[in-house]
């Protein structure tokens, strides 16, 4: 265990009072499990706490989990998921800067509308680009239902509010297009050319390699990769809005 790994095992067991899951019941556990060295269980914990109150605490705290389990995959899911909930989380940034750096996987590729997605949280997006259509539409119609000239600055700030709710609409296209972004949660993880066991395998997949699903049949995902497209199993994958 190197040091970033004594680290991340200390940061696991000292967050719980400042962490925004603390509430949960499971997180308290899975710190406790943590603490204990029972990292399998840990994980666990700290999963059913962040399927019942999603949080990026919580989230960083199961990479860690599951990361001293050596599940590099899930390790680096969860915090890519933290990233979702919250982009400016230091810890999750941190940990998945060194886990790719010791699996030598890259970070998904990005459309630009996918890339500006990740700038704000999912949920102000969403905000930003209600409040500003309704505010253009409100400083457009309401001099006129009130019978009032429009001034100048209602104008300007209508073309503001407009301005930004395409920027907004752009972001929420982008957040739509990357939860079809997994990873591959098992080493050497086979691409089949075929959603069948005994379909000849056209290549094998690291741990933690991000892919973009285009289909579903079966229990199998269709997945296109840097390095090609094929079939993998549903076991073997994780996407990243799951």
């Amino acid at each position: 265990m190197n040091l970033h790994q004594l680290v991340l095992t200390a940061v696991i067991f000292s967050c719980v009072e400042i962490s925004e899951a603390a509430t949960n019941g499971f997180f308290a556990q899975g710190v406790e499990l943590g603490r204990a060295g029972q990292f399998p269980e840990a994980a666990a914990a700290f999963e059913k706490s962040a399927q019942a109150q999603p949080a990026a605490g919580t989230l960083v705290n199961l990479g860690i989990a599951e990361w001293q389990c050596g599940h590099a995959g899930a390790a680096i899911r969860a915090w890519e998921q933290a990233r979702w909930i919250d982009p400016f989380e230091p810890r999750a940034n941190a940990n998945l800067e060194f886990a790719r750096a010791v699996t030598q996987v890259d970070a998904p590729e990005l459309k630009w509308f996918e890339t500006a997605s990740t700038w704000l949280p999912g949920n102000v997006w969403v905000w930003l680009a209600g409040i500003s259509l309704w505010l253009a539409v409100g400083l457009m119609t309401l001099p006129g239902f009130f019978r009032q000239r429009k001034a100048g600055w209602h104008q300007t700030l209508a073309a503001l509010g407009f301005g930004v709710f395409l920027c907004g609409l752009t972001a929420n296209l982008g957040i739509v297009s990357r939860t079809q972004i997994g990873f591959v949660l098992k080493r050497d993880a086979a691409l089949r050319l075929t959603p069948t066991e005994t379909s000849e395998v056209v290549s094998t997949l690291n741990a933690g390699e991000p892919a973009r699903r285009l289909r579903t049949r079966g229990n199998y995902f269709f997945i296109r990769t840097t390095g090609g497209s094929g079939w993998i199993e549903r076991s073997a994958f994780g996407l990243m809005s799951e």
